[in-house]
């Protein structure tokens, strides 16, 4: 039996579940935490292998992580599909669920796994490895740059948004930390891949990529891998992380993709 992962929970009302980025938390939701509780239940949890969720035991696979969440779910006494809103890696993991039966809607922001099987997303894992071996080895000098409102922009452009001067400094800092000590990111990153059965679904589907998106290029970003009654969104001030972006404008996307 997996173990349910971590969760914070805020508010009152039918649950909606978010899902965080690769490398990332629960944390991640914090800007629109208490905007999306005035009208729901809000659970934001800790996928295996991130935050204070341990990693899966065995391998980690579409299969395994969705059977986490499920399990999850169960142990919050949900058993029935949810709505669901994932970030990157939290959108991949949504649109699977999705597939499984695990969804009754879905608002994925910025989701990995929209990119063909010849069109394999090289220039990212070089741009996250870095950036890990950074926080890694000099953590101190990492979190004293990442204060300085101009340095902590052009650190966090491309993994999180070049508007990284809205991201308090502790808040960075968290991010820092968790994209640092994340036992799952090398074997999450490996089992992201496109979700197959996704032109079968006929729940509500909203997709929303940043127009300042730096991680995810047009290549990644494939229409036609989602089923044709998906709604496509080009926010223009968003980048691949949004929530500090515009919190009330990503809280007000959740809330209407999710009304149905």
């Amino acid at each position: 039996m997996t173990t349910p992962w971590f969760h914070v929970e805020q508010g009152q009302g039918r649950p909606l579940l978010l899902l965080h980025g690769i490398g990332m938390s629960h944390a991640a939701w914090q800007p629109v935490m208490s905007l999306l509780a005035r009208e729901r239940r809000v659970i934001a949890v800790d996928i295996a292998g991130f935050g204070q969720t341990p990693a899966l035991v065995g391998p980690v696979t579409e299969d395994a992580l969705v059977d986490g969440l499920k399990q999850t779910l169960l142990s919050l006494g949900i058993d029935e599909p949810v709505d669901i809103a994932g970030n990157s890696m939290g959108g991949w993991l949504a649109l699977a669920a999705a597939t499984h039966g695990l969804a009754r809607s879905v608002v994925a922001i910025s989701p990995a796994g929209l990119a063909s099987s010849d069109n394999t997303p090289r220039h990212i894992r070089p741009i996250f490895d870095s950036a890990r071996m950074m926080a890694k080895r000099f953590p101190r000098v990492s979190e004293r740059l990442v204060k300085i409102a101009p340095v902590r922009s052009a650190f966090l452009a491309i993994p999180m948004s070049i508007r990284g001067y809205k991201i308090p400094a502790d808040a960075a800092i968290r991010s820092l930390q968790d994209f640092a000590h994340a036992p799952g990111f090398d074997a999450t990153y490996d089992a992201i891949d496109l979700v197959h059965g996704m032109n079968e679904l006929t729940i509500p589907i909203t997709v929303a990529f940043g127009r300042l998106d730096l991680l995810l290029t047009s290549a990644l970003q494939r229409r036609e891998a989602l089923p044709a009654h998906a709604t496509w969104l080009k926010p223009w001030s968003w980048g691949h992380v949004p929530m500090w972006d515009d919190p009330e404008g990503v809280a007000r996307l959740i809330l209407t993709g999710n009304k149905s």
